[in-house]
């Protein structure tokens, strides 16, 4: 399984047939193979050989999707930077990876300037981007255009694709290593699993950086279908393109879905071609559901769920659970395995637990990551026996829906982000004020679930909401950063010392079915 394989049987059914949208730039089959062996041409004369890894920090753009071909053309392994990282963060990964080549564009030549100084491992960079490069930065443009097309290295199977950034319950981002089968494999399930059409076009609105991005334009691709590369997400621009190009589907998270539906001009676009919108992170609600389906007539709805390490899809709740005639419980599960996905519910041990019992949720089967970037005892904990512990708790009922209730491990999903609490932690306690504090995930009407954090300050010092959120955006990528603080006493510890977190967020989620989003 190659990921490459697509551009080969595009370029073979329909060379002249739009495949890439951006802004006023439209690619065609032709020029998008052209320019993706253009570019792996240039990767390989700057020293990229077969399994090195290649990072990209950009926005959304037809010219990002060309970064992740033309780097697997060329045998190498993208590293997608998180483009929401603090600079010390993006200087951590490449330097945990050994990335040595980085291409960006021209929103981010301010962070690329800097980073020669933080990474060790940093040896180029490259302008992929719109204006001009940067002084002393080569422009990708140009070298593309004086360069000769290469042949595919035809990596594929279990050779490495993708260094994927996730949390760390230590504090420290971990790389998931994604293979070419795990990618391809696990796209083709998630399509077979929400129905989707093959005369489809697209509108990815989700950052690249993400499994979850990344993973709509491998499906797109994978059916040989236009795609439509939004930089950021706009309500009108999103309108606008679903109403001029034709858009038939697009992955939107349930708070960019209330955002499209509440906008004051949603009336003036014509909608009706929208067929599928999958959503994850968090479950729509059934005021925002009904509230969808009044406005979106003819949209069918599917929920999506999984993780970066189980690239990323393991289940799917249809279009059918997402009507008012459907059972109220259904709605509020994450559906059913998809078709490559094995999962079962576990207890500490790692054994079975009956139906309606809850346990960990582990999935096993073609999609699990091969592990983690130099990190072999992380990645013991959580590959046991073939199957991956996700850290969600949840439950299985007799018709194998799953639910899921609860995270085992200390990570908040905030409008779609993974935060990992001791990340947050760590940034607070080097704060000399702070004498301990706990990071949680309290609801959010906007965001799913916030940052907050519970902090104890020592004897006789002095310390404000404001200066410590203030501390934290200096050490951490904003969306981790506290939205809300409470300065307490103390913080409930367990006989052994542990911080029982649960009785924290106890009174924020009183009297609600989950206990995260």
């Amino acid at each position: 399984m190659q990921l490459t394989q697509p551009l080969h049987k595009g370029l073979q059914e329909k060379p002249q047939a739009t495949v890439l949208i951006c802004g006023e730039r439209r690619r065609d089959f032709a020029t998008f193979v052209d320019r993706v062996a253009r570019l792996a041409a240039v990767l390989q004369a700057q020293g990229v050989r077969p399994g090195d890894r290649v990072a990209m920090m950009g926005l959304n753009s037809d010219r990002y999707v060309e970064y992740l071909y033309a780097t697997w053309w060329a045998g190498a392994v993208v590293n997608p930077v998180n483009i929401r990282w603090s600079d010390k963060e993006v200087a951590y990964s490449l330097d945990d990876s050994d990335t040595q080549v980085l291409l960006f564009d021209e929103h981010f030549s301010a962070v690329a300037a800097g980073l020669p100084g933080l990474s060790k491992s940093l040896r180029l960079r490259l302008f992929f981007g719109n204006g001009s490069a940067p002084d002393g930065v080569a422009e990708l443009e140009a070298l593309m255009a004086r360069a000769q097309p290469v042949a595919d290295a035809r990596r594929g199977g279990d050779d490495l694709a993708a260094v994927m950034y996730t949390g760390g319950t230590t504090g420290r981002p971990k790389g998931v290593m994604l293979t070419h089968a795990n990618l391809y494999i696990s796209q083709l399930s998630t399509v077979a699993a929400t129905e989707r059409a093959n005369d489809a076009v697209g509108i990815n609105t989700a950052p690249m950086f993400h499994v979850g991005g990344a993973g709509l334009t491998l499906q797109l691709m994978l059916r040989l279908c236009p795609q439509v590369l939004m930089a950021t997400f706009d309500e009108v621009a999103f309108l606008q393109a679903v109403q001029q190009e034709r858009a038939t589907e697009t992955f939107l998270v349930p708070t960019m879905l209330k955002r499209v539906i509440e906008h004051p001009r949603f009336a003036e676009f014509d909608t009706s071609s929208l067929h599928t919108i999958l959503y994850g992170a968090a479950p729509i609600d059934d005021a925002l559901l009904l509230q969808a389906l009044k406005a979106l007539p003819g949209v069918r709805f599917c929920q999506v769920y999984g993780m970066t390490e189980l690239s990323p899809v393991i289940t799917a709740l249809p279009a059918s659970c997402h009507t008012a005639e459907a059972p109220p419980h259904l709605r509020r599960s994450a559906g059913r395995p998809v078709p490559i996905a094995e999962v079962r519910i576990v207890d500490n041990q790692g054994r079975p637990v009956p139906t309606g019992t809850v346990g960990e949720i582990a999935a096993r089967g073609p999609m699990v990551m091969a592990g983690y970037w130099n990190k072999p005892e992380q990645t013991a904990e959580v590959l046991r026996d073939g199957w991956m512990h996700t850290g969600d708790g949840g439950y299985m009922d007799e018709q194998g829906f799953v639910y899921v209730v609860d995270r085992l491990k200390d990570m908040i999903v905030t409008g779609g982000e993974n935060v990992y609490s001791a990340e947050v932690e760590n940034a607070i306690t080097q704060l000399p004020q702070v004498s301990m504090c706990a990071v949680i995930g309290v609801p959010d009407e906007k965001w799913g679930e916030r940052v907050h954090a519970v902090v104890v300050l020592r004897a006789g010092q002095a310390l404000t909401a404001e200066e410590l959120i203030a501390h934290c955006k200096r050490e951490i990528a904003g969306y981790k950063c506290p939205r809300s603080v409470e300065f307490r006493p103390e913080i409930p510890l367990s006989p052994a010392g542990k911080m029982l977190k649960y009785q924290l967020r106890e009174t924020f989620w009183k009297g609600r079915a989950r206990a995260v989003n």
